[in-house]
């Protein structure tokens, strides 16, 4: 019987659809999962578990699953003996100090001698040591922001998007403490495993393959034949263009892979350079 790749990924939460999307987007063929713990992707010998978050690394590191995908943050803050494979560009969030509105603080020494609630107090000790700063750190699970209002803490240190969290609780963001998005883990008794290791390196090869893709646009232009030189030097290509004839003996039509923040910088530059009809089209996947 053929051993099955064992993959955990948040059963509920940001990460959830995000995780399961970019696996559609490798080519698997994956059904809806509704209240169901396992399933089974049905053209790649691969297993996804749906676990809570917290509990992901752990699960990784005991082998129980052989690769996560979770926050970087829970990875940093369980400290488990796992590793870190890539990071994947999405559920980005940021751990944050948040201080009472009406007070203000100018750098990492005004918390000297704080009191700190956090549900990351593994994070926020390390930051602290190696900042050389001493503040006492307080552990608290879940409504971490009406800490100070409770007079529990000075100060409070936690994930923070839109802020409106603290808004409601008379807080007001400060500095980062990390700046945390969605990593692929390993567990590091995979590598002894030659039949799993190969799955392991196909699932990544379309992993790398999809995370280019998505920061990639292919992008196609009607050019006057004399701009050719000068559209090549333009274009950040992952290779060399391609060029094609059209049935206007004047003209040409270029194609390109470029990265999508490149597009816009180099948008103008290509119209002066006498391109026409530029189109932009997302790529679903890249192998190069």
């Amino acid at each position: 019987m053929e051993k099955q790749l064992k993959l955990a990924i948040q059963k509920k939460g940001r990460l959830s659809d995000k995780s399961l999307q970019l696996l559609r987007n490798c080519g698997l063929d994956i059904e809806n999962f509704q209240e169901r713990l396992i399933i089974s992707a049905t053209n790649f010998n691969l297993d996804i578990l749906f676990l809570r978050d917290d509990d992901i690394p752990e699960y990784v590191q005991d082998n129980v699953a052989h690769i996560g995908m979770v926050g970087e943050n829970v990875v940093l803050e369980k400290g488990l003996d796992v590793e870190v494979v890539k990071h994947l560009g999405f559920g980005r969030c940021t751990l944050s100090l948040g201080i009472p509105e009406n007070e203000e603080i100018q750098g990492i020494d005004d918390i000297r001698e704080k009191t700190i609630a956090t549900s990351y107090p593994n994070i926020l000790k390390n930051y602290l040591s190696d900042n050389n700063i001493n503040a006492k750190v307080i552990d608290i699970s879940g409504s971490v922001e009406i800490a100070p209002s409770l007079g529990v803490a000075d100060l409070i240190c936690d994930l923070v998007s839109t802020g409106n969290t603290l808004k409601l609780n008379k807080l007001k963001k400060s500095f980062n403490i990390l700046n945390s998005q969605a990593v692929l883990i390993k567990s590091k008794k995979l590598d002894e495993d030659p039949e799993l290791k190969i799955l392991f390196d196909k699932l990544m090869g379309r992993i790398d393959s999809s995370l280019k893709a998505r920061k990639s646009k292919y992008i196609m232009m009607n050019i006057p034949k004399e701009s050719l030189d000068r559209i090549i030097e333009i274009i950040p290509s992952l290779k060399s263009p391609t060029v094609l004839p059209l049935s206007d003996e004047n003209l040409l039509a270029v194609h390109a892979v470029i990265n999508e923040d490149k597009f816009w910088e180099i948008n103008e530059d290509l119209k002066e350079a006498g391109a026409s009809g530029i189109l932009s089209l997302p790529i679903e996947n890249i192998i190069l």
